[in-house]
């Protein structure tokens, strides 16, 4: 479900109504800096879709009508995601835009969530500032591997955070990121990857959040 606190709510953005020209809208996006907003109907609930500014000049520049509708340029209007939507459907529908339209319970535009704004959500999730090692570990990805991981690493350590890549099934190597808290010594570092190893998993490398290197597991 989508956090409230990641939207920036309606009334804080530049946006345009239907019935704008072309020539209106540019002016509005030379004005706000923005290369793209959002274009509502006259009510200013409901969300018609987005009008980029490079698309605006490409039309000027083809000697295009400049009254014309801002609709008749209007993109992704069918990029929208609900205020409950599941992470994963926000995630694969803003990959390719700068902002994802948000609508409440009753499909009224609420606001915009911003790729950068997710990316952010991301990165806190590495919680850098509270940690100092990410494990990458390989293993088949079989039923129960990252039980077993977790199971190891948490003997030593709390885990302050986990993702999995390469899941889909034909990959046949799975790489699982481990991130130790701040508190980490390279002594117990060195326990975990012993241990790991022993268990058949394979420790590929080694970031260190502080310094900001990658150590091979090879080099220690």
């Amino acid at each position: 479900m989508l956090l409230e606190t990641l939207i920036m709510k309606k009334e804080k953005l530049t946006t345009v109504k239907a019935s704008v020209t072309l020539e209106q809208a540019l002016a509005i996006l030379e004005e706000s800096g923005y290369r793209c907003i959002p274009v509502l109907d006259e009510t200013g609930q409901i969300f018609r879709g987005n009008i980029y500014k490079m698309h605006i000049y490409r039309h000027k520049s083809n000697n295009g009508d400049m009254t014309l509708p801002v609709t008749s340029l209007l993109k992704n209007a069918t990029k929208t995601i609900q205020m409950d939507s599941p992470f994963f459907k926000v995630f694969f529908n803003i990959k390719d835009l700068p902002y994802i339209a948000v609508l409440d319970e009753k499909n009224i535009f609420y606001g915009i969530l911003t790729h950068s704004k997710l990316l952010d959500m991301l990165s806190d999730a590495w919680n850098i500032n509270l940690s100092n090692y990410v494990l990458t570990v390989t293993s088949t990805g079989k039923q129960g591997d990252l039980a077993s991981m977790s199971k190891i690493i948490a003997k030593y350590v709390s885990i302050g955070g986990c993702m999995t890549l390469d899941a889909r099934e034909e990959v046949g190597v799975r790489r699982t990121l481990f991130t130790l808290p701040l508190d980490t010594t390279e002594e117990t570092l060195n326990k975990i990857t012993k241990r790991l190893t022993r268990k058949g998993f394979q420790v590929t490398e080694i970031d260190n959040l502080q310094t900001g290197t990658v150590i091979s597991y090879e080099d220690k």
